[in-house]
């Protein structure tokens, strides 16, 4: 998968040291993935959820939340939020513009 974008691993990295491993970790195999749809993430990542247009993976022991948006057919990842447990649960990425109103 082409991941758009490593910045906001970056970013997040530095206001959250405690993350880079995993994010890093989790940047390591999408990159390798040619993922087709939803069950296939669900087999490399077993705690991915799909929420709407969004999955959203667990990283760092449910510490962390990266929530993409993905378009199969194109290979890409779009990186839309990293967020801790406690930014993830106020719900505030649900407003993304891209949340149900993006094709797959």
């Amino acid at each position: 998968m082409h991941i758009i974008s490593y910045k906001k691993i970056r970013e997040f990295c530095e206001r959250h040291s405690k993350a880079e491993t995993s994010l890093n970790h989790w940047y390591r195999i999408i990159r390798h993935e040619e993922f087709k749809n939803f069950a296939d993430i669900k087999r490399v990542f077993s705690s991915a959820d799909q929420v709407e247009n969004f999955v959203v993976f667990n990283i760092g022991g449910n510490n962390y939340r990266l929530i993409a948006f993905v378009r199969y057919q194109l290979k890409r990842l779009f990186i839309r939020h990293i967020l801790t447990h406690s930014e993830y649960d106020k719900e505030k990425w649900k407003e993304d513009i891209w949340f149900q109103n993006s094709n797959n």
